[in-house]
């Protein structure tokens, strides 16, 4: 397993962050811990979570997935030998998240309560990577985020008001460090200006999407990673399990997102998503290789990334996952995949 620092921290992550969206949806607990045991087995030391997980959000299991990853840390201890990184939602309706209000906000009223709740549920004192999980102002995100539109709000929460209520937090020794997701240039960027000139906590880290099906990041935010230290987490390097190329002609195997959660992956089910699938299938296959292990080592291999969120649903997918990331990148590999892009440019962002 290899290790990179995080941002400007002193902290090394492991190149593979292990997700856990599933765990308390379609994974059990014991499933879960499975998971954990072998990937910290296998190296990882970084896990990723959220206040909101599992996915899709539930009232009834709300809050689960932490509190999976607690139960695991109680029972095997080491809480300083792991990374742990949760996440607080922005702007949002959901009645069950705060039993004051039915939209949930990056205020301080909101944040404090969230981290108490996730600290509760992960059964630690303190998170190393607390990151915003979408901002508070409006912006087209997830699966319509080609293209810019600008959506006014009058009564959106500032970034340097958000990051005040952070601040707090880091002195309070609550949280270690600070981290954006599903976040854009001018953001991360605005962030950064109010650490220098407010003295507030300087982001780490941008979790955003990020596979060959989507390399949006590159356009912009790659800079600002290199040059402002800020590491990017890319969430989603399999694309919901397209890359795998399950869903290739229209299959839905069962037990799959696609086939359980209607919808819930339809930002990877746009025109020439397929075409651009099965020829990047095709090329990994001439190169000996596995598509899983192709888009896996792809974005493992791009200089502005730190450590890829991996997710899995089984043991067989976790184990196949970890080890693609010990495929050799080669300049053939390199051209091969930029002339595909090149003729499906972006197809799912």
């Amino acid at each position: 397993m290899q290790y990179s620092q995080l941002g400007t921290t002193d902290i090394k992550v492991s190149r593979v962050c292990l997700g856990t969206m599933t765990w308390g949806q379609q994974n059990t607990e014991s499933e879960a811990w499975e998971q954990l045991d072998y990937a910290f087995g296998q190296g990882v030391n970084f896990i990723d979570t959220a206040e909101l997980y599992p996915v899709p959000r539930k009232e009834e299991t709300q809050g689960r997935t932490e509190e999976f990853i607690g139960s695991w840390l109680r029972d095997r201890g080491g809480r300083d030998k792991v990374v742990l990184a949760t996440k607080v939602m922005g702007r949002s309706d959901g009645s069950w998240f705060r039993p004051f209000t039915e939209t949930t906000r990056l205020n301080r009223e909101q944040i404090t309560y969230a981290v108490e709740q996730s600290l509760k549920r992960l059964g630690t004192d303190y998170i190393d990577l607390y990151q915003l999980h979408w901002p508070d102002r409006p912006l087209n995100l997830f699966a319509d985020s080609r293209g810019y539109k600008h959506i006014d709000s009058e009564d959106e929460i500032s970034l340097d008001e958000t990051l005040a209520v952070l601040d707090d937090l880091v002195k309070e020794g609550k949280i270690r460090h600070v981290g954006l997701s599903n976040e854009t240039p001018w953001g991360t960027m605005k962030a950064l200006h109010y650490a220098e000139t407010k003295n507030l906590p300087r982001v780490n880290s941008v979790q955003n999407a990020y596979n060959l099906l989507n390399r949006l990041y590159e356009q912009g935010l790659a800079e600002v990673s290199i040059r402002e230290n800020v590491s990017c987490l890319p969430y989603s390097p399999m694309a919901g399990g397209t890359l795998s190329g399950k869903y290739l002609g229209g299959a839905l195997p069962d037990g799959s997102r696609r086939q359980l959660f209607t919808g819930f992956t339809d930002r990877y089910q746009k025109d020439a998503v397929d075409d651009a699938v099965a020829a990047y299938k095709t090329f990994a296959e001439e190169q000996g290789l596995s598509l899983v292990q192709l888009a896996l080592k792809f974005v493992d291999t791009r200089s502005f990334v730190t450590a890829s969120i991996i997710g899995a649903t089984t043991m067989a997918q976790l184990k196949q996952n970890i080890a693609a990331f010990e495929t050799s990148w080669t300049e053939e590999l390199e051209q091969g995949v930029t002339r595909i892009y090149e003729k499906y440019p972006d197809p799912a962002p």
